[in-house]
């Protein structure tokens, strides 16, 4: 993994300053937290262990309370449901949505003047999958706009859709492999869920915008976040 090499390089140097400079206190090595933020120049994140860091996304106990707080509800009709319903990929600064996620998540990303990404790398935190072209990534909302439209978003306005469809603030948006994207549908995780690996971030990540957007969640639902945030360090 790309962050777990800078950080072992990192604590190689650090070892070699303290060893350099030990006398009679002993050796004192760095925390991990202290070695992740001097390997990545940000604090340790409270919650999961990704590469893919998700715009804020809360610690563990936020998330914890987070879903405390959701309201538990049987899920809506698909009645007047459409992808049309939820515009998407709106511009921003002469870039869509989509392509703002391509450059986010991806390393090593270069775009041509459309914005474009020519080349670069994105890690599937879905399923562990590493890509090497933007063509062969999707961009999935975190909690689906079917998804969305059966716990709430149906009788929302169309501004506040298009919110939702194109949300850059909040961890909503991801880069995954299309295998991953098209497996997992419009299912809520009561239904389905990503490697477990990622079942705290991507807990963390479905909870944070139910509670953003104030949608709704099933019993089931509630039990499946539930075991994976307790998957959460």
């Amino acid at each position: 993994m790309r962050r777990h090499q800078l950080i072992v390089g990192t604590l190689a140097v650090a070892l070699a300053a303290t060893l350099t400079g030990c006398g009679e206190e002993g050796l004192s090595l760095p925390s991990a937290d202290e070695i992740a933020e001097s390997a990545t120049g940000d604090p340790a994140p409270e919650g999961g262990s990704s590469e893919t860091t998700l715009p804020n996304l809360p610690g563990a106990q936020e998330g914890r309370t987070m879903l405390g707080e959701l309201t538990v509800a049987e899920e809506g009709s698909m009645a007047g449901y459409s992808r049309d319903e939820f515009p998407h990929w709106q511009s921003t600064d002469g870039c869509t949505a989509r392509q703002h996620v391509l450059m986010r998540d991806g390393v090593g990303v270069e775009t041509d003047d459309n914005c474009q990404p020519q080349q670069g790398e994105w890690y599937s935190e879905f399923d562990g999958e590493t890509l090497t072209a933007a063509a062969d990534v999707d961009i999935d909302h975190i909690v689906p706009l079917a998804a969305a439209w059966r716990s709430g978003a149906d009788s929302w306005d169309r501004d506040r859709r298009r919110e939702f469809g194109n949300d850059l603030e909040n961890p909503q948006l991801i880069a995954v492999s299309q295998s991953s994207n098209r497996s997992k549908g419009d299912q809520t995780p009561a239904d389905w869920r990503p490697m477990e690996s990622y079942w705290c971030d991507y807990g963390l990540a479905w909870t944070a915008t139910k509670h953003t957007y104030e949608l709704t969640v099933t019993d089931e639902e509630h039990e499946a976040l539930t075991e994976m945030l307790d998957t959460c360090g």
